[in-house]
């Protein structure tokens, strides 16, 4: 497993936290940080499951 897939991961996760925590709280700061970071964890664990799948084709042949 790559590790831009488990980083992406983890950023989604505290993404979503902030992003709730934010809500919560009224922080629209805190929300739209929360928002972004969770965008760009989707972003990592994409390119970490596109390495996956290249070196797992790669494997193949």
């Amino acid at each position: 497993m790559d590790k831009d897939r488990i980083k992406g991961a983890a950023k989604e996760i505290k993404g979503s936290v902030k992003e709730v925590v934010g809500k919560v709280t009224g922080d629209r700061a805190t929300e739209a940080e929360g928002k972004v970071e969770k965008a760009t964890g989707t972003v990592q664990r994409n390119v970490g499951e596109a390495k996956d799948k290249l070196r797992d084709a790669i494997d193949k042949k």
